[in-house]
């Protein structure tokens, strides 16, 4: 990502064989599985925090938190989906 960032920087030859790449859609998919990662990490250290608080720390807080960490992140991930295709 820093090499296409640099190379789509250096001039306009550049950036245009950047976003040709980009437009694979093998790279979407790599992406997008990416960001996947990264969203799902997110809200789950989110919540990680929320119960640092104290909120959250009965079995059945621990069920329902995991449950909302499952469908919020499930959204971001298709709201992410659709940005990157």
């Amino acid at each position: 990502m820093l090499y296409g960032l640099h190379l789509s920087l250096g001039s306009e030859e550049g950036f245009g064989q950047v976003k040709a790449f980009l437009a694979h859609p093998l790279v979407k998919l790599v992406i997008w599985g990416l960001l996947s990662a990264l969203l799902y990490h997110l809200v789950a250290g989110i919540r990680h925090l929320i119960m640092d608080g104290g909120a959250g720390e009965t079995l059945q807080g621990g069920k329902l938190g995991a449950q909302l960490v499952l469908v919020i992140s499930a959204v971001l991930i298709i709201l992410a989906g659709v940005w990157v295709w």
